[in-house]
């Protein structure tokens, strides 16, 4: 076997065993009820579909995430890694976080895991399948509309995602 790869079969296997736990597992998942954001999110040709659910704080922050629906193991493991990302970030960060997973997802930034969050980097190997990059993107486009909404005045969004390739 060359050299390293081996290392990266165990890194393989490691991001895979991340992703199932929180598959499995998932943090934040249930009806989030009197939340102030409410978005949801629908991928048509995988049958994804999540509802992002947010309670701030006095001060503006996302005190509370949620979100409950059904979907892929890379789609409901990422929905669960969103809720612990965001929470207690301002609106403005919860933003600017969705905007940069979603760049990094797509290779137009550096893949950069937060201190706080180690298990996004189980993430990156969904680099490698263009197809399924919507997968792990969905929950965090739906908290990003969700917040525009808000901000808005409105009180929920619907998101729609394809899986195909743009």
């Amino acid at each position: 076997m060359p050299e390293g790869h081996e290392e990266e079969q165990n890194l393989d296997s490691l991001y895979r065993d991340v992703l199932f736990e929180h598959y499995r597992n998932p943090h934040n998942k249930g009806v989030l009820p009197d939340a102030e954001i409410v978005t949801k999110g629908n991928n048509p040709v995988c049958g994804d579909k999540v509802t992002v659910f947010g309670k701030l704080d006095e001060a503006g922050r996302l005190d509370q995430v949620n979100f409950d629906g059904k979907g892929c193991a890379i789609c409901m493991a990422s929905s669960s890694m969103m809720t612990e990302a965001v929470r207690g970030k301002s609106l403005d960060e919860a933003s600017a976080m969705s905007d940069k997973f979603k760049q990094m997802m797509r290779d137009e930034a550096p893949f950069e895991v937060p201190d706080d969050v180690p298990d996004l980097e189980a993430l990156v190997g969904v680099k490698k399948f263009p197809v399924r990059v919507k997968c792990a993107t969905l929950a965090w486009t739906a908290l990003r509309n969700g917040i525009v909404a808000y901000r808005a005045g409105q009180t929920g969004s619907d998101t729609a995602e394809s899986c195909t390739t743009e």
